[in-house]
């Protein structure tokens, strides 16, 4: 890279950013011939979205920030010849819950005999599941019609409502907040609890919401791959990133670490990012300009009126077993039970308390939560020895917990509600999950948890918010553009997941912002 006092090379895309949608963008424009420089901050390649060993001494590469993929497009893959692969969960999601005084819970998973008798068990009927069935048929429908669209330029929403062509279920995700949908098909809290989830992924809302921030999320999180399926990752999430980069620098792109962006100049033609690094400063030119950031710090570095703050409202936790837990639930079998999701606290009505609770400023007494085991699918993220011990990974992803929750006092509050998670845990297993807990080369248990303010902090997410913003309606609206990465500078497009279609490691940005300048329109 030339010092600023040398005219700046001049590229035909400069990428700011080297998390998987950037790198996707830099790999489809490499191999179209395009010269391109990606300019990232860290040491590293990959964003949210690597593999780490975060437990000193220990031979376990966790996906330490993003850890499931859903909507990353196969063709994406195809395209880019990416090693990379995913495998699938046998089992969707174990949901313990205490009834009559005993441990039971619904097990989703291992074939529709043993789902319909897993509901019949915690129901006592064949209503709720059949409820289930024709519920998740529409979505599946849906799915089936509108992810193909993700890289397509944006429909308008009549043609997509006419390609869904389903006006119950138009009305149901769409129109209508999902709780409307919810309450009408089950009737057991726990079972409309484990729908209403995929509507509260880093998303703080209710179920009733009038903005629909939650149909936004919910629809994301059932449409990804035609199915709603959601895989794990083999090696881990770093395993995609390096291949990502792989290809883009077999492509002929040029990655440069350590390299921050401090500042983008644009007359909508032709642009200069001007950047830092440790050894001083630097300027680049380029016909395009694609920021693999948050809308923030995009309008930081082009001078642009800044959007709306985002905020986050997610716990992460990741751990590291020496042995999966005994559950109560006597009749689950725990690797069944951790290698899908497995929901605590998270009944319909524990979902809307915790709701209440946070919008009021304080943490939830009952927190609710997901977790799952990597290492039960993959256990290439493990070390032989670990493998051999029977060690395995857990990662808890918590809701309802807004990043002005932690303001006051961040490690406080982190500390507090890592062990009031831990404790509803705790309330479904046979033995303290502490026990469990492998430990590292220091004594100290394997486990760590990162806020919203925490991941702010670590990946410049905009108050911690994994999607970089509330989620879009994946058609057209007003100021959109064709593809949805456009910004009022022509020549300056959004990669990343505040772009329209973005959110959860698809890479759908970084190929919509590729397609935009090849096909002309991006400037």
């Amino acid at each position: 890279m030339p010092p600023a006092t040398e005219a700046p090379r001049t590229y035909d895309a400069i990428i700011v950013g080297g998390g998987h949608n950037g790198l996707v963008a830099a790999a489809y424009l490499a191999r179209a011939g395009r010269s391109v420089l990606v300019l990232e901050r860290l040491g590293r390649t990959g964003g949210a979205a690597v593999s780490t060993r975060p437990f000193a001494g220990v031979d376990a590469r966790l996906s330490r920030y993003s850890y499931l993929v859903s909507l990353l497009p196969r063709k994406i893959v195809r395209d880019l010849g990416l090693d990379f692969r995913v495998r699938g969960r046998t089992i969707s999601s174990y949901t313990p819950v205490e009834r009559d005084g005993r441990p039971t819970g619904l097990l989703v998973g291992g074939g529709e005999r043993r789902i319909r008798e897993a509901f019949e068990r915690l129901t006592g009927g064949k209503t709720e599941y059949q409820a289930w069935r024709r519920f998740y048929a529409m979505t599946g429908k849906v799915a089936e019609r509108v992810f193909p669209t993700l890289t397509e330029p944006l429909p308008s929403r009549e043609e997509l409502r006419r390609r869904i062509d389903d006006e119950e279920a138009w009305r149901a995700l769409f129109e209508e907040p999902i709780g409307v949908a919810i309450e009408k098909n089950f009737t057991d809290d726990l079972v409309r609890g484990i729908v209403l989830t995929d509507a509260l992924i880093g998303t703080f809302a209710a179920a009733h919401d009038a903005s629909l921030r939650q149909n936004r999320c919910f629809l994301y999180h059932v449409i990804g791959g035609g199915t709603g399926a959601w895989d794990v990752p083999v090696g881990g999430m770093g395993a995609l990133t390096d291949a990502l980069a792989a290809a883009a620098r077999s492509a002929g792109a040029e990655i440069a670490t350590g390299h921050e962006a401090v500042r983008i100049e644009t007359d909508g033609r032709s642009a200069e990012v001007a950047y830092r690094t440790a050894d001083g400063e630097g300027v680049a030119a380029a016909r395009h300009v694609l920021v693999n950031a948050a809308p923030q710090e995009l309008a930081a570095l082009t001078g642009g009126p800044a959007p709306e703050p985002a905020e986050g409202a997610q716990l992460k936790v990741n751990m590291l077993l020496k042995r999966l837990p005994r559950l109560r639930d006597t009749a689950v079998d725990p690797r069944e039970a951790f290698s899908g999701t497995f929901h605590i606290a998270e009944g319909y009505g524990q979902l809307a308390a915790a709701h209440a609770e946070a919008a009021a400023g304080r943490l939830p007494t009952a927190p609710p939560a997901e977790i799952y085991c990597h290492s039960l699918t993959d256990p290439t993220i493990l070390g032989r020895d670990l493998v051999a011990r029977g060690y395995q990974t857990l990662t808890l992803f918590g809701l309802h917990t807004p990043a002005r929750l932690f303001t006051a006092d961040n490690d406080a509050v982190r500390a507090e509600l890592l062990k009031s998670t831990l404790a509803q845990l705790d309330a479904h297993l046979a033995e303290p999950l502490a026990d469990c807990l492998a430990l590292d080369a220091d004594g100290r248990p394997c486990i760590e948890a990162k806020t919203p303010l925490d991941l702010e902090h670590d990946l410049r997410l905009p108050g911690g918010n994994i999607f970089h913003r509330d989620l879009s309606w994946p058609y057209a609206q007003e100021s959109t553009g064709r593809w949805g990465v456009e910004t009022p500078d022509a020549n300056v497009l959004l990669c990343g997941a505040g772009a329209v279609r973005g959110g959860g490691v698809s890479g759908v940005p970084g190929h919509n912002a590729a397609m935009a300048v090849l096909e002309g329109t991006g400037g």
